[in-house]
């Protein structure tokens, strides 16, 4: 990189990174104040021109970048190594025996030793591994910060560094420069990339960018995964113990494209379109495979085999039956018209959007041509399956064609299903439109008994409220219907008109009651919708989640709602992020957990299966954990059950799944530990815990909302310290930063939180208040229940242990200098100064409790990582203070659009040095 920044800007700009570099360096080994440690580089950032911050914050933003693609290049490296040493007992090259968070490493701990010393038997875990399901439900927010194309860049740079890894020790002379020479070219092609966007994206090229990698990585590496999955089963329990074709340990949905909540962007027609493209991209993809299929099982059966035994198989009967009696290749003669048959599904799904999009009228493909259901395309791929392995071509039926069939059963004909998720507020609106238009009063006006009374009485109607396509959307309906809630019967007579697994579930937001669920399954059956959505409500806020046990007993007490639930399983989401928002990281993980047990506890009084839906972010702020296997097995006992949903967000889609290597071994660590927590024993906490945890969350709820709520300080402080306002300018989402217009803290949403505070270093979200319930525990005669909770429970250990490795990234000198820079206002200064105390005593606290002299000493890659990336994250901070400070000082300046770049820019290179956004 410094010599390609050289060829192309001269030494004179890479003398510059390089002493940028260089005093961040030696002031990172110095033992002085935070603020001396900076003196060095501050002065020399002030030095700048306006275009030199752009030039060098682009040089360490880079850095960072083509660092991120070495590491995970590394990790896929490491990975290779382990398998490679692990010994050759049937495993070798196929899952991790040895690793504890591996499938084939929970099998052998459980088969071996079981749980506390109790073994478990074969079929056990074989039946609980065939039944599990995990659904990955990838969401555009918050987006992955860099841009596509340098995405795609990053992605040949690990390429090339493979290819080096495989000639390694054989290539010759030549092939080692060839490589070196494509390094050059790619890395000088990444900085010659714009790396800012210049365009919000739209809903649909976020729904575009979001499903690249299920098209380039996952497509592929599902079913190689699953191979080796099939292939450890057996080897470890035998070979009776293969996988079925039909099991689906994974599968996947998206909310782009459907997610309305606060996007006024995603409207009917942009769902319409998004989930055209979607059965457009899946046709095409499995026309590919059945082509390749074609040329792979071309041939008759096998020669010599009798004919009555060829003749008499069910399957083969029906392979002869399309192939024709005579054909010389009656395979490829029978799976002709299936690929023939998806060319066409591709096509009509084409000219359906081009029609939508107004780019034509009419189309001449019939819908009886297509495919609309997998089970038919599967149907026909398990009859070829079933006629080889019939003919005594097992070998064949168990190779690619078992691959596709396990695609077909994980992506179907849409790619993935569109989730829809909407405010309760707008289906409230939209009724109470419809309760005016038919001379009922104001179901605004209604009281909760009221409103449950009278939709409990339609749904056991079967007179429709309204006509469909009618009344809302004719001239003069605005008397009645404002436009919110006709865009919002729309949507519902939008879900009416899709094809079979186009949608999955229907999401509420902000749902506080019983009445805004029965509203979605009400507003469905009226648009005609055939088979309604499941209805998902969400409960985010800790008032929430506090009371969701009390909203779905009184919904489940209602028959006419436990008779539209589909085998009696009802899905409920659990919100991370804006519960954390609300309450701090500590209150709301202890929310999210109780309220999990309740919900059990009511789903057992009424016979109902509980599927939790986890809305986890990427940060440990917004319910994320980097130690994925941990954060599923310490989840409550009961909880998951061999079923477990959770959104996989923005920039970690890129990293979980990426990259080949890196794909495989994260669909590895969901696997196993949803395998490993139904078979952990993790007894709920006593009473002396939960009172003590009830304490900790009161008292950490308290110091975080004195601070965020309380305190008149706390808004300008930060709206001045952060890059809080500046980033909407950030073309990374389409959504805007907050749920209303107008508003403060309250009304931002939990991504620009989080993401703010990020930038600065600072981290408060995931660590205020935390601090404070800590030393007031440890100080009273309660210290021996906290200390014995951090060495017994596991689930309050894993809590503890993020907000302890949140703190080692996090830099209160860091903060300190975003203050003194940009913070005027002597009250907000002052407000700084307490928050950096209390941040210096959360830390002295955490490392109190967990026995450690310096934090996450036990981490020792995470200290390493954070060693060598935290001198070019200061170059970055320090640039984006100073940038900062212009573009405040200097609005409306002939420099501004050239500020606001190098912004944009040290902000995505702050977020490539941090690894996340929000």
């Amino acid at each position: 990189m410094g010599n390609v920044i050289s060829q192309h800007n001269g030494e004179d700009v890479l003398d510059k990174v390089e002493k940028m570099r260089n005093m961040a360096k030696e002031s990172r080994a110095k033992v002085e104040s935070g603020e001396e440690r900076l003196t060095s580089l501050v002065d020399f950032v002030e030095g700048l021109n306006s275009k030199e911050l752009v030039v060098i914050s682009r040089a360490f933003a880079h850095f960072l970048g083509v660092a991120n693609a070495a590491e995970a290049h590394q990790r896929c490296r490491r990975l290779k190594m382990d398998l490679t040493v692990e010994g050759s007992e049937g495993l070798l090259g196929a899952l991790h025996e040895t690793k504890r968070d591996s499938t084939a490493g929970v099998l052998s701990q459980f088969l071996a030793n079981g749980d506390d010393g109790k073994k478990i038997s074969k079929d056990e875990l074989y039946n609980t591994l065939i039944n599990q399901t995990v659904e990955l439900v990838l969401t555009a927010h918050p987006t992955q910060v860099n841009r596509r194309t340098l995405l795609e860049k990053h992605f040949r740079v690990q390429s090339i560094l493979n290819e080096a890894d495989n000639i390694r020790d054989t290539g010759t002379p030549f092939q080692h420069q060839q490589l070196d020479e494509a390094l050059q070219r790619e890395i000088a092609s990444i900085w010659q990339t714009d790396e800012v966007s210049r365009v919000k994206p739209t809903p649909q090229s976020e729904a575009e960018r979001g499903t690249l990698v299920l098209e380039t990585v996952l497509w592929e590496v599902l079913p190689s995964f699953l191979r080796k999955l099939d292939a450890s089963m057996k080897s470890l329990m035998g070979d009776e113990y293969g996988l079925p074709l039909t099991s689906s340990p994974f599968i996947f949905s998206s909310w782009m494209g459907g997610d309305r909540d606060g996007n006024p962007n995603v409207t009917p027609n942009v769902t319409r379109e998004v989930c055209l493209a979607n059965r457009i991209k899946a046709a095409r993809l499995l026309e590919t495979d059945v082509r390749e299929l074609m040329g792979l099982i071309s041939g008759n059966p096998p020669r010599g085999l009798d004919d009555k035994c060829r003749y008499k198989s069910d399957a083969m009967q029906k392979v002869r039956e399309r192939a024709g009696a005579d054909s010389r290749a009656p395979f490829r003669s029978y799976l002709n018209p299936v690929a023939n048959k998806l060319k066409l599904t591709s096509a009509w799904a084409k000219q359906e959007l081009e029609i939508l999009q107004g780019k034509s009228t009419t189309s001449n493909i019939t819908q009886d041509e297509v495919y609309l259901s997998k089970d038919e395309l599967v149907e026909e791929l398990l009859t070829v399956h079933q006629s080889l392995c019939d003919t005594g071509n097992a070998v064949v039926a168990n190779g690619r064609l078992a691959d596709v069939i396990r695609v077909v059963s994980a992506f179907g004909l849409t790619l993935v299903p569109l989730d829809i998720r909407q405010e309760s507020d707008r289906h409230s609106e939209a009724l109470d439109c419809i309760t005016k238009y038919l001379g009922l009063g104001s179901y605004l006006q209604w009281d909760e008994g009221a409103r449950v009374n009278w939709i409990t009485q339609q749904l056991q109607s079967k007179r429709p409220l309204l006509r469909s396509g009618g009344t809302w959307n004719e001239p003069g309906s605005e008397e009645f219907f404002t436009a919110t809630a006709k865009d919002t019967l729309e949507t519902f007579e939008m879900i009416a008109e899709q094809h079979e697994a186009s949608l999955g579930a229907y999401v509420i937001s902000q749902c506080t009651s019983a009445s805004d669920i029965l509203a979605v399954l009400l507003l469905q059956r009226d648009a005609g919708v055939q088979r309604p959505l499941r209805v998902v409500p969400l409960f985010e806020t800790l008032d929430d989640l506090q009371g969701a046990a009390a909203t779905m007993d009184k919904l489940l007490s209602i028959p006419s709602y436990i008779g539209s639930l589909e085998g009696r399983k009802q899905e409920v989401m659990i919100g991370y992020s804006d519960s954390a928002k609300d309450a701090g990281r500590l209150a709301a993980s202890w929310a999210q957990y109780e309220t999990q047990v309740q919900l059990s506890e009511v789903a057992k009084k009424h016979s109902v299966d509980f599927v939790y839906f986890h809305g986890k972010g990427g940060t440990v702020g917004r319910g994320g954990n980097p130690n994925t296997f941990n954060a599923i097995v310490s989840h409550a006992p009961g909880t998951i059950n061999g079923q477990f949903r959770v959104t996989e967000q923005g920039e970690m889609i890129n990293q979980n799944f990426g990259y080949s290597d890196r794909a495989e071994r994260t669909l590895d660590i969901y696997t196993a530990a949803v395998l490993a927590e139904q078979h952990t024993h993790r007894p709920l906490p006593t009473k002396e815990w939960k009172d003590m945890m009830d304490k900790l969350s009161d008292i950490s709820c308290d110091a975080y909302r004195k601070i965020v709520r309380g305190d008149e300080r706390f808004v300008p402080y930060f709206r001045a310290a952060t890059p809080e306002l500046e980033l909407s300018n950030l073309n990374i989402g389409s959504r805007p930063a907050k749920r209303k217009a107008s508003g403060g803290v309250e009304s931002l949403r939990a991504i620009p939180w989080i993401f703010a505070w990020t930038q600065t270093r600072l981290n408060l979200p995931t660590w205020l208040g935390v601090g404070e319930a800590i030393n007031e525990v440890l100080s009273s005669e309660d210290e021996k229940t906290l200390r014995t909770m951090y060495k017994e429970w596991g689930t309050f250990r894993t809590t503890i242990d993020l907000v302890e490795m949140i703190l080692s990234k996090s830099d209160a000198s860091i903060a300190r200098h975003y203050e003194n820079v940009l913070v005027s206002d002597p009250k907000a200064k002052d407000l700084g100064s307490e928050i950096r105390k209390i941040h210096e005593g959360t830390e002295q606290a955490i490392m109190d409790l967990s026995g450690h002299s310096v934090l996450s000493e036990n981490d020792h890659l995470l200290l390493r990582l954070m060693e060598v990336r935290n001198p070019y994250v200061d170059c970055l901070n320090v640039l984006q203070t100073e940038t900062l400070k212009r573009l405040r000082e200097n609005e409306d300046s002939s420099e501004e659009e050239v500020l606001k770049d190098a912004l944009l820019t040290t902000i995505t290179g702050v977020a490539n040095g941090m690894g996340n956004t929000g």
